[in-house]
């Protein structure tokens, strides 16, 4: 390795072979800049020697151009010291620029970057460097740890300066103002006229080097880099009216005449409201985060572990897999596990949003955080840390409040010519008044200028969309609705159709075996044919299939050895079972066995009319039984399917299900469109047809199978009583398995877009209307002029505004 090569770590996926490793290593050779490349087959990572020089990029554009990859990476940092939207694009624009980053995406409500780069190629030293060029700090974020957060430590900051800012700018408000109140020759008495502006010069110098000073660290050095933010412009304007004061209080002469006025009570007044503002923001910042804090906090600190016949109490964080423990009534769960002895309900309120509370005995789970009711239960943990479901939640919502929507591209583009546009609007100001005024001009030139620069509030852009995402995704994680993404949130808005898969979607998925009749002349075979049918079904995770095995083991049958066993997706199942062939499913099932179903055909039409799921049992080849299961309907299914219909939502019913059983409960459900029989393939093309016919879709659903469709969707939405697959595929998860949770999902995203976009309107009619204003409009009309202290407590105000706005989603 020469002397100024970095040595890189990359894991390569993809690599199966000696002849994978040999290909990997020989374009990473050839990747100019590379000095030494080792490729481990066994830990399937390389490690290459490259020079600083070189984008290490190239390194993955190399790997992928070989048909592997290096996986992409998502870290996440905290910044310090960004106020505004421009702070944010400023943020996002270096850290894009750093060799290997693919995306960077900077959050003003949060204080958090989320930055996407190939794993192994970008060191964090690397974002921190190019962060800290910027004028702010990157800092990585603690391990996770479920820690209820206080009042920020900026808050506080803000606090204390606010107190010494407000009490040096009184005297300097009464000093200034106090001639107008009690006289001048009162005042005077008080205070002799050539010890006033000192006085005040002295006052305002401590207001700007101590409270103050956090604008001119911050926007001087943006200024001269050529990136100015809000710092840089609260600083020209603070700055602009304290050295004409100062000239003013020390060279007079200086000045053309009638000109040497102070305005030291503005630069410090700008000061305190401004920092009052940012104070009201940052309290209002911190509760827009009070979801994800009241979540935290219901994980307990402590936990009773049970050691042989003796309890001792732990902290929580010393749990360990397999360790046993004693949660008593009214105590909260330490962590994610089963319950081992022992009957009680556990209040499971805020994982699914539902308020019965639910028993649990011996083989429950029971998950961390959740409230024991009056019995006590002894639990065997299984999870804990950041593998509970409650630290995966905590995740989900920092993920989606931290996301960015596409209505945010167009405060992207705004903000990033907006301050200089503001500068250059003041300059022109400045001018105009200093040219078409009438003389003397330079003072009040002097003021509208500084209130120009005062009164622009790129603050309110930058928080217009991430306050409104963090309280609408924290409220509804609270109602048990989980967005792992901020799109969903936008685009479930726009949804125009809905399918629902059937079983565990729409019905309680606790199906019960209902009928069991014989095909004619095998009513000897009855209990064979129940019995030979659920011994198949043992092999199979299917709702149905485990109701044919629970009513089979009710009625105290053998079932007997099974080998040979198949499963055929979207069909059924074949195989042996005590000697015998046995095939069990639907009537497609048989028809493409060659088995016929006629004599049972119109029996199980009748059936599946009245809501049942029919499925054929064969023996030896021959049809020896119908057999159905029966799966009611959720309580809440048919509300929710008429509360989307009335929402304008056209809704489907996207089955596997036997066609005649979905007919009745769709009948039931009030839905006209239904789509039955068809395979896993199939609900992808229905999600595709129903988009064709209606617009932007969802797909709801809780199985393996609705994995496609739920990835397809604009939307896909998964019961978080199903199966990982469905979760992960889907965008929004809802808690508690109830269709409901749809129309509250669609109902928060309206109220969050709402917000949002009353916001980004407020945020940029302000600017349209008050810059005029501040510039000095009114006066060509025979209105007043805006003070630049007016123009401080107006820009305060909407940043207030816009975070006490999306507050108001804490309600719905």
């Amino acid at each position: 390795m020469t002397a100024t090569a970095r040595r890189l770590t990359l894991p390569v996926e993809g690599m199966t072979c000696a002849s994978c490793t040999g290909r990997v290593e020989r374009v990473l050779k050839a990747v100019p800049g590379v000095s030494g490349v080792a490729v481990n087959l066994a830990t399937g990572r390389a490690t290459v020697d490259l020079n600083p020089d070189n984008n290490p990029a190239s390194l993955a554009e190399a790997v992928a151009d070989a048909g592997y990859a290096i996986p992409e990476r998502t870290s996440t940092f905290a910044v310090e010291g960004m106020t505004c939207a421009s702070c944010v694009a400023r943020v996002e624009r270096v850290l894009r620029a750093v060799p290997g980053v693919t995306e960077a995406s900077a959050n003003l409500a949060t204080n958090r970057v989320t930055v996407r780069h190939p794993e192994g190629l970008v060191e964090p030293a690397a974002l921190e460097a190019a962060v800290a060029d910027a004028g702010y700090a990157l800092r990585p974020l603690p391990a996770a740890p479920l820690e209820p957060t206080g009042l920020p430590a900026e808050a506080a900051a803000l606090r204390r300066d606010l107190v010494v800012a407000a009490g040096l700018a009184l005297p300097v408000v009464v000093l200034d103002m106090g001639g107008h109140l009690i006289g001048a020759h009162a005042m005077h008495a008080l205070v002799p006229a050539g010890w006033s502006a000192g006085i005040q010069a002295v006052l305002a110098t401590l207001v700007l080097a101590g409270p103050g000073r956090r604008f001119f660290a911050r926007g001087v050095p943006g200024l001269l880099r050529g990136h100015p933010d809000m710092n840089a412009l609260v600083a020209l304007g603070t700055g602009a009216a304290y050295g004409y004061s100062l000239v003013a209080t020390l060279a007079p002469g200086l000045l053309p005449e009638g000109t040497a006025h102070v305005y030291f009570e503005a630069s410090v007044l700008i000061v305190a409201l401004i920092l009052l503002g940012r104070f009201l923001e940052a309290r209002a910042k911190g509760r827009t985060g009070a979801a994800i804090a009241r979540l935290v906090g219901l994980a307990p600190r402590t936990a009773r572990r049970i050691r042989g016949t003796a309890e001792e109490e732990v902290p929580v964080a010393d749990l360990r897999p397999g360790d046993r423990v004693r949660v008593r009534p009214g105590e909260r769960l330490p962590a994610d596990g089963c319950v081992v002895s022992g009957t009680s309900a556990v209040d499971e309120s805020m994982i699914t949003g539902e308020p019965v509370p639910v028993r649990k005995e011996a083989g429950a789970p029971v998950t961390g955080g959740t409230v024991n009711g009056t019995g006590s239960l002894e639990v065997a943990i299984e999870r804990v840390g950041a593998d509970t479901v409650l630290a995966q939640i905590v995740r989900m919502v920092e993920a989606a409040q931290g996301a960015k929507l596409p209505i945010q591209a167009l405060v992207d583009r705004v903000t990033g010519w907006f301050v200089p546009a503001v500068m250059a609007l003041s300059g022109l100001t400045f001018l105009a008044w200093l040219l078409l005024a009438p003389g003397p001009s330079l003072g009040i030139a002097l003021v509208n200028a500084i209130a120009v620069l005062i009164i622009a509030c790129p603050c309110a852009m930058g928080l217009a969309t991430p306050t409104s995402i963090m309280v609408g995704t924290g409220r509804a994680a609270e109602r048990g609705v989980l967005f792992r993404n901020g799109s969903a949130l936008q685009a479930l808005e726009g949804i125009r159709a809905v399918g629902f898969d059937k079983t565990g979607t729409l019905t309680e998925g606790r199906p019960t075996l209902a009928d069991w009749i014989p095909a004619p002349g095998r009513a000897a075979e009855r209990e064979a044919a129940l019995a030979h049918a659920a011994a198949l079904e043992t092999r199979s995770e299917h709702p149905l299939g485990r109701a044919i095995v629970a009513g089979a083991e009710a009625r105290g049958l053998a079932l007997p050895p099974v080998e040979a066993f198949e499963a055929v997706p979207g069909f059924g199942l074949t195989g042996r079972a005590g000697g015998r062939a046995v095939a069990v499913g639907a009537a497609r099932h048989m028809a493409r066995l060659g088995i016929a179903v006629a004599p049972l055909a119109e029996e199980a039409a009748r059936l599946a009319e009245a809501g049942r799921s029919p499925l054929y049992v064969a023996l030896d080849g021959r049809l020896a039984a119908l057999l159905t299961v029966a799966d009611p309907l959720k309580p809440t299914a048919a509300a929710a399917v008429r509360a989307l219909q009335r929402q304008g939502v056209a809704v489907a019913l996207v089955t596997g299900d036997d066609r005649h059983t979905t007919q009745g409960i769709a009948r039931d459900l009030g839905i006209a469109t239904v789509l039955a029989e068809v395979l896993p393939a199939d609900k992808l093309a229905a999600v595709r047809e129903m988009r064709a016919a209606h617009g932007r879709v969802a797909f709801v659903g809780d199985g393996i199978n609705d994995a496609p469709a739920l990835a397809e969707a604009d939307v896909g939405i998964a019961l978080g009583t199903g199966t990982d697959v469905a979760v992960e595929s889907a965008d929004v998860v809802l808690m508690a398995g109830d269709p409901a949770g749809v129309v509250e999902a669609t109902r928060l995203s309206r109220a969050v877009m709402r917000n949002i976009r009353q916001n980004l309107f407020w945020a940029f009619a302000y600017n349209a209307a008050l810059i005029p204003v501040a510039a000095g409009l009114l006066r060509a009309f025979g209105g007043p002029l805006l003070s630049p202290v007016l123009a401080a407590g107006a820009m305060a105000l909407s940043s207030v505004f816009v975070v006490g706005n999306a507050l108001r989603l804490r309600r719905a």
